[in-house]
């Protein structure tokens, strides 16, 4: 899942423990299969360009194969209240999605236990990552070796199932509900994240009840918040030497350079940081907003993020929290040097680009969601815009409440000791 391709090729087959040798076939061949993780087609971007409306495209409402979401017939002018937003299936869910957080022996227990209860009780379709089961903790449970058998498994970056899943359920932190992110780069089935991690923001089930939540879902009609993702088109210029010969038969390596363009799509949910990697340097990176240059950013670097991610990296920079039904685009500094760059908020509709300044001193790094890192050098582009791919994240309650309950309970949000009662006595001093 490392970068872009415009090609679409035939994808080898592979099969799972109980499909008896049948072939699922993916949509591109195992060596293509990392570039169509983190890059939709020419055609797919094309198709699903931006508008000119302040609120940016209209997000797709169909969440992976049977999933989708609640018509309200009360909406007004197809704004819909983010408390009223449902979730509902077209047909009942067959397949499901476990994702653990990898070496936390803490999440062993209760993972076999969902496994089991997914399995023998609810007769689903488990899919679990590979690198999952070949834990030694897994693997030598002989007990529930048996279980494992039944499951369906793939390998991040070379096995497409983004048409197989129905929804899924993250075991973890924060961290696994923006991996399942990272694995659908197109519709994202329904997401319910149970907290199991240390901050747990984004996963608001508790895992004392899993039987009763998980069975209420499957029932359909629960409350979701669509997490809007950037949709971020990367452009490098690869140089490449090309040797020549002098006069006197020596190699000169500098002589004529060849360029050919790079061009890698990622879907993220949190943020895009551009800092100015290990050098001592500023970073000096101009941004534009719709093909307007807006502002040079000098200082540690920059925060793109959405409303999903203000409550991330970009609050710790000094950032606004957004509520997750908000369409917008966050634009952070990180540590700039100058006194008025404040962060601003845009329209989730526009555009903006980054590119490394004429004059800048070192080259700057991106990563997106933490992942993915990588050097931007003179010529290469960064294009970002707000994705129609969000990701519909189950609520315990619903979007309002179980926001406001995770900035009461994770950030301590306006906590302070409170003034003592004013009494009648005290008033006459």
């Amino acid at each position: 899942m490392d970068g872009g391709s415009e090609v679409r090729l035939e994808a080898p087959t592979f099969c799972c423990s109980t499909c008896e040798g049948a072939p699922i076939t993916g949509r591109r061949s195992a060596q293509r299969m990392k570039a169509r993780s983190l890059s939709t087609s020419s055609a797919t971007y094309s198709e699903h360009r931006r508008t000119q409306w302040l609120h940016g495209p209209s997000p797709v409402t169909t969440f992976g194969p049977k999933a989708c979401m609640l018509q309200n017939p009360h909406a007004v002018m197809h704004i819909q209240d983010p408390a009223s937003q449902r979730l509902t299936w077209n047909k009942p869910p067959k397949s499901v999605l476990v994702i653990k957080k990898i070496r936390d022996a803490s999440l062993l227990q209760p993972f076999k236990e969902l496994c089991t209860f997914l399995t023998e009780v609810k007769d689903l379709m488990v899919y679990v990552e590979k690198k999952v089961l070949d834990d030694p903790a897994i693997s030598g449970d002989e007990v529930f070796a048996a279980i494992t058998k039944k499951f369906c498994t793939f390998r991040e970056d070379l096995d497409d199932i983004s048409n197989r899943v129905d929804f899924i359920i993250c075991l973890g932190g924060d961290g696994t509900l923006l991996y399942a992110s990272s694995l659908f780069q197109e519709s994202v089935p329904p997401v319910m994240a149970f907290h199991l991690g240390s901050l747990g923001f984004l996963t608001p089930f508790k895992f004392d009840t899993y039987q009763s939540q998980v069975t209420q879902i499957i029932e359909g009609n629960a409350a979701i918040v669509l997490r809007s993702r950037l949709q971020v088109r990367v452009l490098k210029e690869n140089w490449e030497k090309k040797d020549t010969v002098d006069e006197k038969g020596i190699i000169l390596t500098n002589k004529d350079l060849e360029t050919s363009r790079k061009a890698m799509q990622y879907q993220v949910l949190n943020e895009v940081v551009v800092d100015r990697g290990p050098s001592s340097y500023l970073s000096n990176v101009d941004l534009f907003l719709d093909g307007h240059l807006i502002t040079t950013v000098q200082g540690d670097g920059l925060i793109v993020s959405t409303p999903t991610g203000s409550t991330a990296y970009a609050v710790a920079a000094g950032a606004s929290m957004i509520h997750p039904n908000v369409p917008a685009i966050m634009i952070t500094p990180i540590c700039p040097h100058s006194l008025s760059f404040r962060p601003i908020v845009v329209p989730a509709g526009v555009e903006l680009q980054i590119k490394l300044s004429p004059d800048a001193r070192n080259t700057a790094w991106v990563s997106f969601d933490g992942r993915k890192r990588q050097e931007i050098c003179h010529g290469d582009s960064i294009t970002i815009t707000t994705s129609c791919f969000p990701v519909p994240s189950i609520c315990f309650r619903d979007p309002v409440n179980d926001w406001f309950e995770s900035l009461a309970t994770c950030l301590h949000w306006n906590v302070r000791k409170k003034q003592n009662y004013l009494s009648s006595e005290d008033e006459e001093f």
